[in-house]
């Protein structure tokens, strides 16, 4: 049998016959001749037939003779062709894909997923963001970070957050985990530097463009550091290997219209109080989308980069775990990456003793039987960490320009959708 060929490696066998294999995009009838375009993962082929189009969706292989046509896709096309359907499509796609703009509303796309991501367009925001999680890997494994899996069935709630979905656990109450938080601080105390990449789960009551109840989450943790800084740095490092490795998508990038950031060699860092200042002399304990919004424009305008780092936030708005700010404890050792407007990634310092988890959740009137297994961790020796989470749907969704984080979520979990 003929190897298959994809539609971008045509161009290297004019003059050969062929086989190609793949989806009826669209076909045209003409008076006398038909065209069936033919889209596989790396593209589309032209084939001149005589007789009629299969329906659209159809699967069909194809065996033709490659010859030139500027005006056919990749400037190829297959003539003489015996075409096979190896799948029929008994139902039509809820739209036209062959459309170069997808003439949808986001209720339909997300009804008919299985079906509407096969539009190019929109399966290309998805080659962006498998890019994205090549390149955190890359970056991170560069540093000497070892790639980690952990429960997704956790004993209790992570961030002692009511938004937390519960299960029973062969007659037993559990929860799905809200973060991979816990388990990666231990994995520090065996490898020093971890990185997960896996889904989180929250209960979120918020029916907005950037909320979702289950996301996948972009998680390291990074021991033996001095201070938040130094969590902040390897972000950075991290951020500049997913866009580099979102860039080598050429034409995903450029069938998207998509303009990648820059990442400065050292993003700029303004500190929670200073940044309440800018904002009228606000006195609040986190930002509000609009301040996201104000502070972004104001770093773009003013240092010349879309990405901005705020530190120091205030202690009560921070989990338990947090670093508070040696000699002013009411700020913390954390800190949230802004991008194109909005909070992309919370990270920072974490205790490290076993007596300040002891101390911290007293002040919060939280007994530490509900996390003895977690602490008992520290009572074992932990060196000074610190990590961040990056959520990769609205990474993307930012990195794309695109408005709503379902548009970058291939099965969206929400207060409403459950399926498909």
């Amino acid at each position: 049998m003929i190897a298959r060929v994809l539609a971008a490696e045509l161009a290297a066998h004019i003059g050969e016959r062929v086989r190609v294999a793949g989806w009826v995009h669209r076909g045209r009838e003409l008076k006398s001749v038909t065209f069936v375009i033919v889209r596989d993962r790396s593209g589309l082929t032209q084939v001149v037939t005589a007789g009629p189009a299969p329906a659209q969706e159809t699967v069909v292989e194809v065996t033709g003779l490659v010859t030139a046509n500027s005006k056919a896709p990749g400037g190829v096309e297959l003539v003489e062709p015996v075409i096979a359907v190896l799948g029929e499509a008994v139902a039509a796609p809820p739209f036209d894909l062959y459309r170069p703009v997808v003439p949808a509303t986001l209720p339909t796309i997300l009804d008919g997923a299985p079906v509407s991501l096969r539009h190019p367009a929109l399966r290309a925001q998805f080659e962006i963001a498998a890019a994205s999680v090549a390149g955190f890997r890359s970056a991170l494994d560069a540093i000497g970070c070892t790639e980690i899996h952990t429960p997704k069935i956790v004993g209790s709630a992570t961030e002692s957050g009511a938004n937390v979905f519960g299960i029973d656990y062969f007659g037993r109450r559990a929860f799905l985990a809200q973060s991979p938080q816990f388990f990666k601080q231990s994995m520090v105390g065996v490898f020093e530097r971890v990185y997960e990449v896996g889904p989180v789960f929250r209960a979120e009551p918020h029916d907005t463009a950037r909320h979702l109840a289950q996301y996948t989450s972009l998680d390291a943790e990074i021991g033996f550091i001095t201070d938040d800084r130094d969590v902040m740095s390897v972000l950075r490092h991290a951020i500049a290997g997913m866009v580099s490795s979102a860039a080598s998508r050429v034409e995903a990038v450029s069938l998207l219209g998509a303009r990648l950031p820059e990442v400065p060699a050292e993003i700029p860092v303004i500190h929670f109080a200073e940044a309440q200042k800018l904002l009228g002399g606000k006195d609040e304990i986190d930002l509000s989308p609009a301040d996201e919004r104000w502070l972004s424009a104001w770093a773009a305008r003013e240092l010349g980069s879309e990405f901005l780092f705020v530190s120091g936030f205030p202690m009560a708005k921070r989990p338990f775990y947090t670093h508070p700010q040696p000699g002013n404890p009411k700020y913390s050792n954390s800190f949230d990456l802004l991008f194109r407007g909005l909070e992309l990634v919370t990270g920072g310092q974490r205790l490290h003793r076993h007596a300040d988890y002891l101390a911290a959740l007293a002040e919060r009137g939280e007994s530490p039987e509900a996390y003895r297994s977690y602490l008992d961790v520290f009572a074992h020796g932990m060196p000074p960490h610190g990590g961040f989470a990056i959520g990769l749907e609205r990474w993307t969704a930012r990195l794309l320009g695109v408005a709503n984080i379902r548009q970058t979520t291939l099965f969206p979990r929400d207060i409403h959708r459950l399926t498909p």
